[in-house]
């Protein structure tokens, strides 16, 4: 066994060591905190091993604040930052705008060829990969199945809305210490807003019309967000609007979820029983549908770059290649086991028997990963691409708006028509102001 680490560990810094040392260096890097991060952090040690001369300054902050604080450095062109995690609705934006260097020049083996294509082209702009993906994903339902035998239900392969209602109403009659369903709450674009927009999608629902026109005052958003807003009050926890990604899955880890639809990021941690009390018992489907055309499967990768701005390029490169290589992959199946390897990237990692059998659900995120498409997002035609965002550079403030509005129906403050009412309201002036609306 220490063979092996050894070898892996020297296959690891490849990468790293196959150009000269360069000067003292401390790379400032701004990440999310979620647990391939904090792994990624952690194993940096075998990079500063190889390259003793750079070292790392990490800046570790939730989703919302970590978007807020790039966003500002990068567009500021402060330099505060050399290396920023960032995600495929910033990377096409910010590269067109000057903010992030090109990574067209990458280490000898890197493999840029081997990233899986609707990931590489997200991050991507005029052909050239502007951010290197640290792990791709897709949304999809997870559950508990021994409570499902318990409520005598059988999950389908591809489930829908009305199902979920119906599965977490009748484990919350069975089981009073288990919420029925578990969905983001916090308000904030990269939180309530995705899931709510991807599940609106399903509905039908669509942000914008052709002419840019908004539509939160349609029939299709009324649904999902009551629906939605339904889902949380009847079977969610209390405190719903308090809890992102992060919060939610601690929640399912230590068994208060019954249900939860969200990134299929989330299954290694939920599946590794040295993490979760409920690793066990732990099923997987699509993510749920509304009849549609359309499934509440999204597109996502958060992904290292580097900024423009950044006086070390060099070293912020090699940092970026080893850290999203499919040798990093490789170490951290040796420390962690291969169920922990960064997911959604790479074609090789699909094609390889050791992943395949210790994440059984490899097959069905790569799926949901090949299925989303940010080009065709909606039932009827949209002028935007992006599944749970629409890719322009207004978007996040209008979203962070909808976001709040849709939080306080949840939280019971306002009724989900007032909520619409306000984000058409909202998106309506944003838009206007960007000029795609005639006054």
């Amino acid at each position: 066994m220490q063979i092996k680490l050894c070898q892996s560990l020297l296959v690891a810094i490849t990468l790293a060591v196959a150009t000269p040392s360069i000067a003292a260096t401390t790379l400032r890097i701004a990440t999310v905190s979620n647990p391939d991060m904090e792994r990624m952090q952690g194993l940096s040690a075998a990079f500063t091993s190889a390259n003793p001369d750079i070292k790392f300054e990490w800046i570790v902050l939730d989703e919302n604040t970590l978007r807020q604080r790039v966003t500002t450095d990068i567009a500021t062109s402060t330099g505060r930052f050399d290396i920023v995690t960032i995600g495929s609705y910033e990377a096409p934006i910010w590269a067109e705008r000057g903010w992030l260097s090109a990574l067209d020049k990458m280490p000898e083996g890197y493999d840029v060829d081997d990233l899986l294509p609707t990931i590489r082209e997200g991050l991507s702009f005029n052909g050239k990969l502007y951010a290197a993906p640290f792990y791709g994903e897709s949304s999809f339902t997870m559950y508990r199945t021994d409570l499902f035998d318990e409520a005598g239900l059988e999950m389908p392969a591809a489930p829908t809305w009305d199902f979920i209602r119906k599965a977490a109403s009748a484990i919350s009659k069975k089981r009073s210490d288990t919420y029925g369903v578990c969905l983001r709450g916090k308000p904030g674009w990269g939180e309530n807003v995705a899931l709510i927009t991807a599940m609106a999608n399903s509905y039908g629902a669509r942000w914008f019309d052709n002419e840019w026109r908004p539509q939160f005052d349609s029939e299709a958003w009324a649904g999902a967000v009551s629906e939605y807003v339904s889902l949380i009050k009847d079977f969610g926890p209390p405190d719903a609007v308090s809890n992102g990604y992060s919060e939610t899955l601690q929640l399912f880890k230590h068994g208060k979820c019954a249900i939860w639809i969200d990134a299929t990021v989330a299954a290694s941690s939920i599946t590794d029983p040295k993490e979760s009390s409920v690793a066990g018992s732990v099923g997987f489907a699509l993510a749920p549908d509304k009849g549609r055309e359309k499934g509440s499967n999204w597109l996502w990768a958060w992904a290292l770059a580097i900024s423009s701005g950044s006086e070390h390029q060099e070293a912020a490169r090699r940092f970026v290649a080893w850290a999203t290589s499919r040798q990093y992959a490789e170490l951290v199946a040796a420390r962690e086991g291969w169920v922990n390897a960064p997911p959604g990237t790479r074609k090789s990692l699909y094609q390889n028997p050791a992943y395949l059998e210790a994440a059984p659900f490899a097959t069905m995120v790569l799926a949901s990963i090949e299925a989303a498409d940010p080009e065709h997002p909606t039932v009827d035609e949209v002028p935007y691409t992006g599944i749970q965002y629409v890719a322009i550079p207004e978007f996040p403030g209008m979203a962070t708006a909808v976001g709040a509005q849709i939080a306080k129906a949840a939280a019971g403050k306002i009724s989900p028509s007032e909520a619409l009412k306000n984000a058409q309201w909202v998106t309506g002036k944003v838009i206007k102001r960007a000029r795609f609306l005639k006054e």
